[in-house]
């Protein structure tokens, strides 16, 4: 077991977090190494050579605790328990050992607003209305003619209430039935919830992704009022799903979360060098990533959908972007466009097959201010697989089939081998197929080729990584022009240029006259500065240098 993070911390110590970029495995569909057709922790472990090429900074694991699987790992049973599908404690302590050694820090989920309803505390809880755990979880009495408490919607369908026969009462789940919800205004949860962190604390993690961080508290028990349209703030949310009918008044979002958030910071202060990303889904997501964020003692950095939705031209991307900064003050993002419960990107953004624009996306995302979360297979350009109705596994696809999906089409396995068996991913038949079209995009096929997509990730963040301006710097947005996003990133007296084309045309446009491109820059920046005139191709990418000083380094015409 690793306690002592000093001997592999890296770049900035204990502040290695603020602008850093966080590879994220989810782990049933990385490697299989004992043919059970299900990714396991030996395989990533197999793989932390191929992670630190990427050149990030740390990795992120999806859940692997002890689950019955309902919801793939994010339903837990056992917060201090290993799954026996991925492994044990001690794959996981020698995956830390590893991970370190290669200057790679870990973070993992933390399911902290639920449980599975196998989890001991809930079997417990059910049993009576007196016994020791009776208000661990958020129990209510029917209304008088029997129906649930409020009108509270489950994201993934129904109800957010279930009754239980052997309490005669409801429990609140704002997810799967299978997945009732802590009480977080029961002193003793929040005591065993942080003691949950602690082991994790204790066995060397460098810090934790917070799923649906501002579900933990709920308020009163009183109807959410309706709402003018369909509300898209969490994953899930469309015009067939109720819970978008809904202002989300009571059921998410407390002030009260505020407390536990301050807990939660000073257990992990007491770990130099570990971090929080909190998942935000929420109407106003951007403010409370800011108020979950400023002060210095609550989170260290909160995301949300904002990015991950499917509206992405360069006027929405900046209006969005320029908000967060205004309101974030003190605070800090976290920015990410794929993850395990959204459309791949390539594919949600139109760009399958488009080389030229996953490179703008990828120099959109890694040139803005904040830390940076990059979902496995995201570096191949991999598109969302198309999956039957037979072969989904996802209940919430399962649920909202056919108008929505689910989540299963962006978590099909990694293809390692075009020519291997299920694209190297097992021997066996895997828990989702391999789609035909991405054995094309596997990774011995883009690695030695130099002009990859996979290469160009690496290139690019290989440069990130000496530019203190894109790591940690200020920034500040310029007016779109001629779908031409541009923005300025100074840090320590280094002032950089960026300039994103998201026209399928070339664009040419006014810029600072000392400007200067950046000799040691990857070859997908590929615009051109001279005599104060910017030239990009379709898509294209440039980056230059400035002196801070200057009177001629205005963006402003």
């Amino acid at each position: 077991m690793i306690t002592d993070s000093s001997q592999y911390l890296g770049r900035e110590g204990a502040d290695w977090w603020r602008g850093a970029v966080i590879y994220q495995i989810y782990p049933r569909s990385f490697l299989d190494t004992n043919g059970d057709g299900i990714g396991d922790l030996q395989g990533v472990i197999d793989r932390l050579d191929y992670i630190a090429s990427l050149n990030v900074d740390a990795i992120w694991l999806s859940p692997f605790f002890t689950s019955p699987m309902k919801d793939f790992g994010y339903d837990v049973s056992d917060y201090r328990g290993v799954d026996p599908m991925f492994g044990t404690l001690e794959d996981f302590d020698r995956l830390v050992e590893a991970a370190h050694a290669r200057g790679l820090r870990v973070t993992i989920d933390q399911v902290l607003s639920h449980t599975s309803d196998q989890h001991a505390w809930f079997q417990e809880s059910r049993q009576s209305h007196d016994n020791p755990k009776a208000d661990w979880y958020v129990w209510a009495d029917p209304r008088p003619d029997g129906a649930p408490p409020t009108n509270w919607q489950a994201i993934f369908g129904g109800s957010a209430w279930q009754w239980d026969t052997r309490r005669c009462q409801y429990y609140l789940h704002n997810f799967l039935v299978e997945q009732p919800d802590l009480n977080f205004q029961t002193p003793e949860v929040v005591e065993a919830i942080l003691g949950e962190v602690r082991f994790w604390l204790e066995r060397g993690v460098d810090g934790f992704r917070l799923d649906a961080v501002n579900f933990c508290t709920h308020g009163e028990l009183k109807d959410n009022p309706p709402r003018e349209g369909i509300a898209a703030g969490f994953i899930g949310v469309r015009p067939d799903n109720p819970y978008g009918y809904q202002q989300h008044l009571y059921d998410k979002t407390q002030p009260e979360n505020l407390a536990f958030l301050e807990r939660l910071r000073a257990l992990l202060d007491e770990y130099p060098g570990t971090t929080s990303v909190g998942e935000v889904g929420d109407d106003d997501s951007l403010g409370v990533m800011a108020a979950y964020t400023q002060g210095g003692n609550r989170l260290h950095m909160a995301y949300s959908f904002d990015l991950l939705g499917e509206r992405h031209d360069p006027e929405f991307l900046r209006e969005t972007l320029a908000a967060m900064e205004a309101s974030i003050g003190d605070g800090w993002p976290c920015w990410a466009l794929g993850n395990h419960d959204v459309t791949r990107l390539a594919t949600r953004w139109g760009a399958e097959d488009d080389s030229a624009r996953l490179r703008l996306y990828l120099a959109f995302l890694l040139t803005q201010r904040g830390s940076i979360c990059l979902y496995q297979g995201e570096e191949l350009g991999l598109p969302e697989a198309e999956l039957s109705f037979e072969q989904l596994v996802d209940p919430a696809g399962i649920t909202f089939w056919p108008s929505y999906k689910g989540r299963d089409g962006c978590r099909t396995p990694m293809p390692w081998r075009a020519d291997a068996h299920h694209g190297g991913f097992s021997r066996a038949t895997p828990w989702l197929p391999v789609p035909d079209a991405h054995l094309g995009l596997a990774v011995d096929q883009q690695d030695l080729d130099p002009d990859s997509l996979l290469n160009a990730y690496r290139a690019f963040l290989a440069f990130r990584r000496t530019r203190p301006a894109l790591i940690k710097g200020e920034v500040r947005y310029q007016p779109v022009r001629d779908e031409v996003l541009c923005l300025e990133r100074e840090y320590a007296g280094e002032r950089l240029l960026v300039a994103l084309n998201f026209a399928g045309e070339p664009r040419e446009l006014d810029a600072p006259k000392d400007a200067q491109a950046l000799d040691d820059a990857p070859a997908m920046v590929n615009g051109s500065w001279r005599d104060g005139r910017l030239t990009l191709p379709a898509y294209g990418i440039a980056i230059a240098r400035c002196i801070t000083d200057s009177e001629e380094t205005s963006w402003d015409i």
